[in-house]
This record gives structure tokens, sequence and C-alpha cells, in this order.
């Protein structure tokens, strides 16, 4: 091995070491409140549904809650490779208050979450904090063998060397030392040790199968009635539109048999008219195969029919792709449909002037993250066009996760397994 070799690789690791230090550090820093308040929040809120004011607000603070934790899943398979699945019902559409907040205390993935919450800022804080830990303290143990131990006249304790003088302090320096050498090893795999504790609390427990086909009985019987839903938007649309005027054709056409000879001339201007319907009944036409599978996306892939899409948005868009082969085709429709559904919410709820789409495969995932620069504040509630992402997406398998603070910018992930 040659020693600019070792040279990188030195560098890569070294890299490695700093960058699950910060990651470590920004976690601990940002879970430990976020933590607190969902699980004082959640308390509060439930403690406060028997004199109905909790009926209110635990829906809320449930789903907000819920998008904490989906928030640690994404960050636990990006930054740890660890997969978190999610496994929540889905809550019942135009609900009241009382029946929502029923389904929520109602699905064990709830009480998993609230069960979650203390441990994330107690045992999760700690494993979070130690990178950063290990590899700052030996830091202050050189510090102490320059010069450092002089600000303390009555002793400091580094660890457990009592630092009196500086003999002493070159044994804190050599315990930095021993520090250092440790965190070269165990800095990554703390980190790594942080994810797996979320998967063990926050992930499904020994009635995981039992739960998996719950929630996969559940998402079948929302394909099949958004199957349902649209063929009965097909056959609307088919007999409101196409065929209607297919039948005005078909009438103007006997009208013209009848006029040739007698009136030449209105059975040319109702040659005219029957040529306009024509070609109005076909453009319906291509608009509902449009809307059932775009051609495009059948003969170019996901990539280019998102780019396609982009190009008939009212609002500048970004399209970033990275897919080195295609999906399954329903996989590929799934998506398009998604990403389509997410943007048409951006583009009428956001007030955004700018629009990014990223679509991209790793590790046997297809991920399109939406973002833009709007006012924020969407929610994946019943009722929303996001409700009906996650359960297109629930079909496949698939997660939704969205980031969405007041005042914008909103991100919409949505992940799919995919071949």
């Amino acid at each position: 091995m040659t020693m600019d070799t070792m040279n990188g690789s030195g560098r890569t690791t070294g890299r490695g070491i700093g960058l699950a230090a910060v990651r470590g550090l920004a976690l601990a820093l940002v879970s430990l409140p976020g933590a607190v308040l969902c699980f004082c929040l959640s308390l509060v809120s439930i403690a406060l549904i028997p004199i109905g004011v909790g009926l209110v607000t635990t829906p809320y603070v449930l789903t907000g809650v819920r998008a904490f934790a989906d928030w640690r899943r994404v960050l636990a398979a990006e930054w740890g490779g660890v997969r978190i699945p999610p496994a929540y019902r889905p809550l019942p559409e135009g609900a009241d208050p009382w029946t929502r907040t029923v389904a929520l205390l109602r699905d064990p993935a709830t009480w998993r979450d609230l069960r979650w919450l203390p441990v994330d800022m107690t045992a999760g804080f700690v494993t979070a904090l130690l990178p950063a830990v290990l590899l700052l303290y030996p830091l202050e143990g050189f510090a102490l063998a320059i010069g450092l131990w002089r600000v303390f006249p009555d002793g400091y304790w580094y660890g457990f060397v009592p630092v009196t003088g500086q003999a002493s302090a070159f044994g804190a320096a050599a315990l930095g030392l021993v520090l250092l050498f440790l965190a070269h090893f165990l800095t990554p795999r703390l980190l790594g040790v942080h994810f797996r504790l979320t998967r063990a609390v926050l992930g499904s427990n020994q009635r995981e199968l039992a739960e998996r086909v719950r929630v996969l009985t559940e998402t079948r019987r929302d394909a099949v009635d958004a199957s349902a839903a649209e063929l009965r938007r097909i056959e609307r649309d088919l007999h409101d539109g196409a065929q209607a005027r297919l039948v005005a054709v078909g009438m103007d056409l006997g009208t013209i048999e009848a006029l040739l000879d007698k009136d030449p001339a209105q059975a040319k201007e109702l040659i005219a008219r029957t040529r306009q319907s024509s070609v109005e009944a076909l453009s319906e036409l291509r608009e509902l195969v449009r809307g059932i599978h775009p051609p495009v996306l059948a003969e170019r892939g996901l990539g280019d029919a998102v780019r396609a899409l982009a190009l008939r948005l009212p609002v500048a868009t970004e399209v970033s792709v990275d897919l080195p082969g295609r999906a399954e085709a329903p996989v590929e429709s799934a998506a398009y449909f998604a990403v389509s559904e997410v943007l048409t919410n951006a583009v009428k709820h956001s007030g955004a002037d700018r629009i990014w789409i990223d679509l991209h495969r790793a590790d046997g995932m297809l991920r399109a993250t939406v973002t833009d620069n709007g006012k924020g504040g969407a929610v994946i509630g019943a009722g929303s066009g996001l409700a009906g992402v996650e359960r297109r997406l629930g079909t496949f398998d698939g997660v939704l996760a969205v980031s969405s603070p007041a005042g914008g910018p909103s991100m919409v992930t949505m992940e799919i397994p995919c071949a």
C-alpha cells in the first residue's frame, strides 16, 4: 500500500469519525428538547380528555409525535442504515374529534411512540452524545498537559486521574490519547447503537407479524377502494365527455346525410362543426388516457415523466434524477401519481415560487423528494391530499414523511421498495 493510499484512507476515516461526532451532537441537542416537549404535551393532552379539551388537542399533539418519530426514522435510515418501518393505522376520513382521538389511542403504534420518548430523552440522548464526547473530551486532557492545570490550584479530576501538577497533567494527556484511540473505533459504532436502540423501542414488537398482516389488509382494502373510485371516475368522464361528443357527432352525421342534396351549404357548415367536435372528443380521450397511465411514463420512464410533469407547472421547478434503470410499472405509476399529487398540493396551497424534485434509488428503495419554499404548515391528515398519497404508497409498502414547519420550507419524502 502506498503512502498516498494510506493518507487517503486516514482522511476518509477521520472524516467518518468527525461526521459521526457532529451528527451525534446535533441529534442529541435537537432530540432531547423535542422528546421532552412531545412527551409533556402528550401527557397533558391525554390527561385533559375527560374534560373535553384533550379531544381537540390530542389529535394534533399525537400527529406531531408521529411526525417527530417519522423524522427519526428518516435519520436512522440515512445516517445509520437502520430501517424502522412505521405501522400506523389509517385514520378515518371526515371523523369527529372523539373518533379521531379514540382511533389514535387504540393504535399500538401510538403507544410505541409514547414509550420511545422517555427512552430517547435518556438512553437515546446519552448514546447520541457519546460519539462527540469521545472525540472532544481528549482535547481537555491535552489542554491540561499544556498548562490548563494551573487554573485549578486545588487540583482537578480528569476522568479517574487527579491532576495536581505537570506530571499528573501528562497522565491526563495519556488518558486522553487512549480515549482518542478508542474514539477511532467506537465513534461511528456508538451512533449505530443509538439508531438500533431507537429501532428496538420504536419498531414493532413481537406482534410485528400480526400488525404487518393488519396493515397489509388495510392497505389492500384502500387499494381496492381507490381502484373502484378510479373506475367510477373513468366511467363518469367517458359518459359526460367523450361519449356525449361522439353521440353528437353521430347525430350531426345523420343530419348532414339528409342535407347533402337539399342544402349543401348548411351541410358543409355542419361538417366543420362535426370535425371540431371529433377533435375535442379525441383531446378528451387523450387526457383521460394520460390520467390513467401517461404515455411518456410507459415509453420513457419515471424520470422523463416527472420532468414532463414539471414543465406543465406554473411554478419554477428543478428536477434531479438519478435512476440507473427502470422499476416495475406499478411502482413507477404509484411514484408518478404520488409526486403529481404532492406537486398539485404545493402549487395550490404552499404559495411557493420555486419547487425542487429529487428522484433517486438506493438500498433497494425508490425515493422521491419534493421541496418548496412556500409558507409550510402541510400535515398528513384525514381528507388532505397527503393522506391519499400515504394510502397509495402504503399499497406498495411505501413510506411518506413530511417536514413542513410554519413559515416553510416544506419537504415531502416518499419511499417505495423496488427491485
